[in-house]
């Protein structure tokens, strides 16, 4: 692997970390973002002669801690941000403990409720924590949202301006300033967990990193927040998903249908976890908000020994509840799902061919995968055929693509006799 190759893995592993360190010092993302692209460039210039450094994150960000406070040593209002951050800009010092209770020392943490703040818009909430906290590139926001990419970069643009001149704090908020960002903030968590977990680009179907991220994120957040119920609704669901992280690919990185998943390599430590962090969901009066709701279908998936056992009528009244309080085609087509493995395949398809008509769901490529699966399950082979094939069109995922095209050959060889 090469420096450049290196460095760009690096960078992207790290960057969120870099960014939240810098911002902390120089209380403005949108500085914090183009110091880290300055450190980025030095090592690009530096790398390639010295070698990569046996703590590449490490050498990154400490750089970028040094050239954040050597910007604001140079600030001629240096004084008053001194007297304001109310801390010393020794740079071998600047890891405070939590100031309280309520406080909680983590970088990562401060960088979302930040970009979460709601002075800015919900797209442009989540476009720049994805941007800033998962890492991903701008062509890529823009391909999850369905949104053109210069889109996408204006809304990051426009939302650093605007914390910069509404002069956000750079912290965790409290009281009613906490409460009003928290259901970005989950939401937003929630999203960097689902594009590393099903990434909707690129050669690899998972994204590990942006999964631990977003792990630990909620994680941090259900320890800040103990008596939020929706807070530990959502890390009850990302224990859960992450749980079959493994299990998910083959040796080749190709993916792995649910139903032909080795449950031996779930993860039994995660699904422990998960299964305390939807109890405590449920102590704290959140059984029925959205993010619990999912974490029961989850840990009816994680208690089933195979997928014969699953208790699919379960799963369909949980989806049935979901779209009740939060209801969306997305949901009604994973209710369509459950309906059709408890009472059967025809049942199902005709709940999906009712949200055929959907705007929200015409490029959605898992609709048309559904439908194929149906149809493949009632024998009708060309139909399924079909459908596999316009779903391998929409997805923007190679090792989807492949599937797909894969089940597409597999149901024209059947035909349309003894299609399974």
């Amino acid at each position: 692997m090469t420096v450049e190759s290196s460095l760009e893995t690096v960078f992207r592993l790290e960057s969120a970390r870099i960014v939240a360190t810098a911002a902390r010092i120089v209380r403005d993302v949108g500085i914090a973002e183009e110091i880290a692209q300055d450190v980025l460039v030095a090592a690009l210039e530096q790398w390639p002669e010295s070698g990569v450094p046996e703590r590449p994150g490490a050498w990154l960000t400490a750089a970028a801690k040094h050239r954040a406070v050597d910007l604001v040593r140079r600030r001629e209002t240096y004084a008053r941000k001194l007297a304001e951050l109310g801390r010393t800009l020794d740079e071998a010092a600047y890891d405070p403990e939590p100031s309280g209770p309520g406080d909680i020392d983590d970088d990562m943490l401060r960088l979302v409720f930040t970009a979460c703040h709601p002075v800015l818009s919900a797209e442009a909430r989540t476009a720049l924590t994805l941007r800033l906290v998962g890492g991903l590139r701008t062509d890529e926001i823009a391909r999850a949202f369905l949104v053109p990419e210069p889109t996408v970069a204006q809304r990051i643009v426009r939302a650093k301006r605007t914390l910069a001149k509404a002069d956000v704090p750079f912290e965790v908020p409290y009281g009613a300033d906490r409460a009003a960002r928290l259901g970005s903030v989950l939401e937003v968590i929630y999203l960097i967990f689902n594009e590393g977990y099903a990434a909707t680009a690129g050669d690899d179907l998972l994204r590990p990193g942006l999964c631990e991220d977003a792990l630990r994120l909620a994680r941090q957040l259900a320890a800040l927040m103990p008596k939020e119920g929706e807070v530990h609704g959502l890390a009850a669901l990302l224990e859960l998903q992450a749980s079959r992280t493994a299990a998910r690919t083959g040796p080749g990185g190709a993916p792995v249908l649910l139903a032909d998943q080795d449950r031996t390599r779930w993860n039994r430590l995660l699904i422990r976890r998960g299964y305390a962090a939807l109890e405590r969901a449920v102590e704290a009066g959140g059984a029925t908000g959205p993010y619990a709701l999912q974490a029961a279908v989850a840990a009816c998936h994680a208690r089933a020994v195979t997928y014969a056992e699953t208790d699919w009528a379960t799963i369909a009244a949980l989806y049935g509840r979901l779209a009740a309080v939060a209801p969306s085609p997305v949901v009604e087509l994973n209710r369509a799902v459950a309906v059709s493995m408890a009472e059967g395949p025809e049942a199902g398809l005709g709940l999906v061919d009712a949200l055929a008509a959907a705007p929200d769901l015409d490029r959605y490529h898992l609709l048309p995968s559904v439908r194929g699966d149906l149809l493949a399950r009632l024998g009708r082979g060309t139909e399924a055929r079909a459908e596999f094939e316009r779903a391998a069109a929409l997805t923007r995922n190679e090792r989807e693509r492949a599937l797909l095209l894969q089940r597409a050959a597999r149901a024209a060889r059947m035909g349309d006799d003894d299609v399974s």
